[in-house]
């Protein structure tokens, strides 16, 4: 079998799983090298970049040569290869476990709960929930199910388009990597410098497939391509700014503006501010639902240009005449 329909077969089977179940309740795979990469951290930490590339390059390409040996044992058998790729796209998105945290955000400030909806929030992002109130919360929600769409869903379908099982895993592993190190705290100011890099590297073309799908998949083409074109630049990030742009333009909401991380306020540009209004509660289902529909959308996209990369690669070969000696 191909190694295009390898990659088609497992990535479906894959992101029907997540689908159906979610992310493994226990032995996931993402923790267990979340605690490696911090006991790495432990062992190499210095208040200096050079030390934080290693980190990356021992974290990150660990993971990926792992994922390398492990498609290179099972080549020559489709099945298990097909086995193979199914269970680390499984393990590697995430957009069920995106969905289920942003529905109990939802369901909380629909309740009125403000405290449990505090109490949640930090299970999609990095934000002080604590001076934040219903409005902020349900913005903060609608920022994170945007931006994570591409980093849990789609990045780790086009990396894994174009390197198999080893993309797959290595895009997760870098992202990790930049959500507990690329952050610009005291301590990984410097050390985290290279993970966080990398993550804007690897994850430019995601973030791109990303923002067009959001385009393709909401009610609003014309003004999501507006708010992307016009706002995703004035975001301090090259990938989360066309994303949560499109989005906001996507869903007719505002997004962006002041946030705290850590007691570190950041005022950022408002995204879609022209034509978008405050984000309200049902706009949290509403963005989940677009973001289920990018992912699958981008299942399609992805399974699709390897198909077609595949097919050109052997209708390149030029085929051997054999004597008839």
């Amino acid at each position: 079998m191909r190694a295009d329909r390898i990659f088609a077969y497992g990535a479906a089977t894959g992101l029907i799983g997540d689908l159906l179940l979610g992310d493994p309740r226990r032995g996931h795979p993402v923790a267990a090298f979340g605690r490696a990469a911090a006991g790495v951290e432990d062992r190499l930490w210095r208040d200096h970049r050079g030390w934080g590339a290693l980190h990356t390059l021992v974290c990150a390409g660990g993971a990926a040569g792992g994922a390398a040996l492990a498609a290179r044992a099972v080549r020559g058998r489709p099945a298990a290869a097909v086995a193979l790729t199914a269970a680390a796209t499984w393990s590697v998105v995430g957009g069920t476990s995106l969905g289920r945290e942003a529905r109990a955000v939802g369901g909380a400030l629909a309740a009125g709960d403000i405290d449990l909806a505090r109490e949640r929030l930090p299970h999609l992002c990095g934000r002080d929930p604590h001076s934040l109130d219903g409005p902020a919360i349900a913005r903060a929600v609608v920022e994170s199910v945007a931006e994570n769409t591409s980093d849990a869903v789609v990045g780790a379908l086009v990396w894994g388009a174009l390197g198999g099982v080893p993309g797959l895993v290595g895009f997760r592993a870098v992202n990790t990597l930049d959500a507990m190190v690329g952050h610009k705290s005291p301590r990984h100011r410097r050390y985290g410098w290279a993970s966080a890099r990398l993550d804007d590297l690897v994850g430019w073309p995601g973030a791109r497939l990303t923002a067009a799908l959001a385009v393709a998949a909401g009610g609003r083409p014309a003004q999501a391509v507006r708010a992307w074109r016009k706002d995703a630049g004035k975001h301090p990030s090259p990938n989360a700014g066309p994303v949560e742009a499109s989005f906001a333009g996507a869903l007719g909401v505002r997004l962006g503006g002041t946030l705290a991380y850590g007691g570190r306020v950041e005022h950022r540009p408002v995204l879609n501010g022209e034509s978008g209004r405050d984000v309200r509660i049902e706009d949290v289902e509403r963005a989940v639902r677009l973001s289920r529909r990018v992912g699958v959308l981008a299942l399609g996209v992805c399974v699709a240009g390897r198909l077609v990369w595949g097919r050109a690669g052997l209708s390149g070969r030029t085929p051997v005449r054999r004597g008839r000696g």
